[in-house]
């Protein structure tokens, strides 16, 4: 909530300006959202490539991202940079949050460069031009070395996603920009209403299941962990990351860099049999994993494997969107990306961020109700078959034992 923290006031009293790059994808609406709810900022300006009314918006999001607010541009272009950085007053963006760049999963490099990495080096050269006084660059927990134990800030790194190896170059970068007023937040898992990736593949995945009456195998182990953190704790965490900088950066122990870095990941410490449980009781599905051999093989063949269960799964998909009538399904599908199935844990340690700012975490494990509350939201703007279709086409199919069909409800 707004009360928690200051609301960065200059001086002068005024409230800072805020530059939200990427302001219509997932992080940076709620982010915007968040802003302008609490009223934290004198101007709040969103610049991105794609429009608003192209963005999959839900109706909660049109008075915070409007077109006067909206600006279209690509960042990774040095005179888009300028131009977005031009404000009419002469003065600087106060606080400019980068939640830009390509998010979708087992891209080829060049797309990670030049959407990702040029983006956030380009526009943060403006930037530190320009005075900003806090840039906050969103990477990933992923740039870690993949293990059971949560990684701290302090561990080694070792990227296991080529979008987290672009995140880590991206940092390294950020860092020689001087005069560049740099906080790097490493997210874990970012879930929540009208979210479109791991999540959200995970449910449909479940969905379809549900319809074919069949279980659903995990590949693994139950114990693989895939850590979380709430889109509402995310945005508030941004803010409080820049507003925690602003103000002197209280309790940072300078032998850890010049430059803070923060994991910002719930406490739930989330793994694939914690979400395997949700799954079966929402879904009245029998689930489970697959054995050693099994598993073993789709190591050595993931190519293969992930096809195969594609193969299984989109036909189905699409037979339920066809019945429940739904023509424009959103961003969300039960497509699987090979890099969505790596045998790597993503497990990572935020105590530090909580410890030196004093951020809490009001979503703080992930829960049957919170992913239900997404299903809700994809319901909200006709992207989800609901499940009462599978009773309604059983009542369909069947008859009463007088030998009268069954009325459809």
């Amino acid at each position: 909530m707004a009360e928690e923290v200051n609301t960065a006031a200059s001086a002068d009293g005024a409230k800072p300006s805020v530059l939200i790059i990427g302001g219509l994808g997932f992080i940076g609406r709620f982010l915007t959202k968040y802003i302008h709810t609490n009223n934290l900022a004198s101007e709040i300006r969103i610049v991105d490539k794609q429009l608003p009314q192209l963005a999959w918006l839900a109706p909660e999001f049109a008075d915070v991202c409007t077109m006067e607010r909206f600006e279209q541009g690509d960042m990774s272009r040095e005179h888009t940079c300028e131009s977005v950085f031009n404000r009419p007053d002469g003065s600087s963006w106060d606080y400019v949050f980068n939640c830009g760049g390509d998010t979708r999963l087992s891209q080829d490099d060049e797309i990670y460069r030049q959407r990702n990495l040029k983006l956030s080096v380009t526009a943060a050269k403006e930037a530190a031009k320009r005075g900003v006084k806090c840039w906050v660059e969103l990477s990933t927990g992923a740039v870690y070395k993949s293990d059971r134990e949560p990684s701290k800030e302090t561990d080694k790194l070792k990227p296991w996603l080529k979008l987290a190896k672009c995140h880590l170059e991206a940092e390294d970068e950020l860092r020689k920009i001087e005069g560049l007023n740099l906080i790097i937040l490493r997210l874990a898992n970012v879930y929540g209403e009208y979210c479109s990736k791991i999540i959200a593949t995970m449910l449909c995945m479940a969905r379809v299941y549900a319809y074919l009456k069949d279980e659903m195998k995990w590949l693994w182990t139950k114990d693989l962990r895939s850590h979380t953190v709430h889109v509402n704790d995310a945005a508030r965490a941004l803010w409080h990351a820049a507003d925690w900088y602003t103000h002197g950066k209280k309790n940072w122990d300078k032998s850890w860099g010049s430059v803070p870095i923060f994991n910002v990941v719930d406490h739930g410490d989330t793994s694939q049999g914690d979400l395997q449980k949700h799954i079966s009781k929402m879904f009245g599905i029998k689930t489970g994993f697959h054995g050693t051999i099994v598993s073993s093989f789709a190591r050595l063949n993931l190519g293969s494997a992930v096809d195969e269960e594609n193969d299984e799964i989109l036909q189905p998909w699409g037979d339920l969107l066809h019945e429940a009538g739904v023509t424009r399904p959103g961003p969300i599908n039960p497509y699987l990306e090979n890099e969505f199935v790596k045998d790597d844990d993503f497990s990572i340690d935020g105590s530090r961020f909580e410890k030196v700012t004093g951020f809490s975490y009001e979503v703080p494990v992930v829960t049957a109700e919170g992913l239900l509350a997404i299903i809700e939201s994809y319901k909200r703007l006709n992207w989800w078959p609901s499940i009462e279709l599978d009773a309604k086409r059983e009542l369909k199919e069947g008859a009463t034992h007088d030998g009268e069909v069954a009325v459809e409800g």
